[in-house]
């Protein structure tokens, strides 16, 4: 069995290969009940067919190459209109966005944020909140953010 960050850049490799992106990949569940779950996202979206092209080449992939032991359920699917952000990279992406976030740490006196993702500079997130206030704090403090519906 490959160690789950060798198994994650062997999939990276595959998807990106595909033009698409790794968002995720999870492993959870208990011996014959386990789910491989691999997220997987594009500018446009994702279609059923890239999941089934990803199923495709990871799931032979991951067998030859033993990575995970035992037996598991595989599934690829897209992380959803309300995927997480984990990576700087993803709060630059979706600046201007309505997001979710909450901290390790109080700021401002709150560890949970709702507003407008206005940025990133180095490792400091920035949030519009309603009424003109706003509030930047640490990457680092981040115990969970994703985006939010905006209705």
């Amino acid at each position: 069995m490959l160690p789950l960050e060798k198994t994650r850049a062997m999939i990276k490799d595959v998807v990106r290969a595909e033009g698409l992106e790794l968002v995720d990949l999870e492993l959870k569940g208990a011996s014959a009940q386990r789910i491989l779950r691999i997220f997987i996202d594009h500018p446009n979206g994702i279609t059923h067919n890239d999941c089934v092209r990803i199923s495709e080449q990871v799931g032979p992939l991951l067998e030859v190459e033993d990575a995970i032991s035992g037996r598991y359920t595989l599934e690829i699917s897209s992380p959803g209109l309300t995927r997480k952000l984990k990576t700087p990279e993803d709060f630059r992406r979706f600046r201007g966005r309505l997001v979710k976030v909450l901290t390790t740490e109080e700021v401002q006196g709150s560890r949970s944020f709702r507003g407008t993702l206005s940025g990133m500079e180095g490792e400091t997130i920035s949030l519009d909140l309603k009424h003109s206030k706003s509030v930047a704090f640490p990457l680092k403090i981040v115990a969970k953010a994703q985006l939010e519906l905006d209705f």
